[in-house]
C-alpha cells in the first residue's frame, strides 16, 4: 500500500495536485485524504466552494473503487457515474480537511462509495463539513 500512496501523491499534474489533495490511506475498505484550504478553494464569500467538496468526495471514492476493483483482478479503471454531495458547514482559509471514503457496495461492474469530509481539530476529526455518495462504473482496459 505504501508504494501505491507514493505513486498517487507523486503526480505532478491533474485535479488532485491543483487542489493540494494528498492521500494517507488507500485500501479496498477505506480511503483517507487531506487538504489545507487555500485561496484556490474559495468562492467570492471567502468560504470553500461546493465544487471543491464534490471533487474531493469523487476523488476519494474513485480511488477506493479503483483499489477495490484492482484487488479483485480487474484490469481497467473506474469512472464516476453519479455524485451526490451535501454541504453541511462552511469552512474558511487555513482549515485542514480530512475526507474518509468507505464502500457501500462493490459489485462486478458498479460500486457505490460514501464519503465524509470533516474539519480537523487538533489531531482529531472535528465537525462534518460535507457528505457524499458516488456511483462508479468499472471499465475494461480497452475502454480507457
Amino acid at each position: 500500500m505504501a508504494d501505491l500512496l507514493e505513486v498517487m501523491n507523486a503526480q505532478r499534474e491533474g485535479w488532485n495536485v491543483t487542489m493540494g489533495l494528498r492521500f494517507t490511506t488507500a485500501t479496498p475498505e477505506l480511503v483517507v485524504g487531506r487538504l489545507t484550504v487555500a485561496a484556490q478553494h474559495l468562492q467570492p464569500f471567502g468560504i470553500v466552494h461546493g465544487g471543491v467538496h464534490c471533487g474531493v468526495i469523487e476523488a476519494a471514492c474513485s480511488v477506493g473503487a479503483a483499489v477495490a476493483a484492482a484487488s479483485r483482478g480487474h484490469v481497467g479503471g473506474v469512472v464516476g457515474l453519479e455524485n451526490s454531495t451535501s454541504f453541511i458547514r462552511a469552512v474558511r482559509l487555513g482549515a485542514e480537511l480530512e475526507a474518509r471514503a468507505t464502500p457501500l457496495t462493490r459489485g462486478k461492474t458498479t460500486h457505490v462509495w460514501q464519503c465524509e469530509i470533516r474539519e480537523v481539530v487538533g489531531d482529531a476529526p472535528g465537525p462534518i463539513v460535507a457528505t457524499g455518495r458516488v456511483r462508479l462504473l468499472c471499465i475494461a482496459k480497452d475502454q480507457v
